[in-house]
């Protein structure tokens, strides 16, 4: 039976995702800002702004483990650990807020001296005009010992409303 990860290491996603979408002011999925300001010409520029909620413990988990390592229980890092996610994204930081999307992937505890994860992920949209359309994210989160800071997630694809990512 798959088990769900102790809670301390799925902060690390809560406080990546919490600390990179503070910087929205309003509850609101999607919004256009000025090409001029960021230094394009003819381009659209959206700002896409949700919360992630990677519920790992409860009735109904949407972040399972589903695969260990022998030594992962004993690593301090969990080495080894792979969790299968599929979790809301939602308008607004309350899990009750209406689903924009899912996130939708794997992320798995990828190094023996450090907490660092590997994620493959995709943002699946499912409002608004970029419903149908996904966001794959790729890449390496390093946190702080004390799980205070997280950091560098890279984008890799948009599939669905054609856009250019910066």
């Amino acid at each position: 039976m798959a088990q769900t990860l102790p809670n301390h290491k799925h902060i690390i996603f809560t406080i990546f995702v919490f600390s990179y979408l503070l910087q929205a002011q309003a509850h609101q999925f999607a919004r256009k800002l000025s090409t001029k300001s960021q230094g394009l010409k003819k381009e659209k520029l959206s700002h896409l702004h949700f919360y992630f909620h990677d519920i790992v413990a409860g009735d109904h988990p949407t972040a399972v483990r589903v695969a260990e390592a022998p030594t992962t229980n004993t690593s301090r890092t969990g080495f080894g650990a792979t969790v299968m996610i599929d979790d809301p994204l939602t308008v607004g930081p309350e899990r009750t807020s209406k689903i924009v999307g899912r996130a939708q992937g794997i992320y798995a505890s990828a190094c023996l001296s450090d907490t660092r994860l590997l994620m493959a992920l995709n943002y699946v949209f499912l409002e608004g005009k970029y419903n149908g359309s996904t966001l794959s994210i790729l890449g390496r989160i390093r946190c702080s010992r004390r799980l205070e800071r997280c950091r560098s997630l890279v984008e890799v694809g948009f599939s669905g409303l054609r856009v250019v990512m910066r």
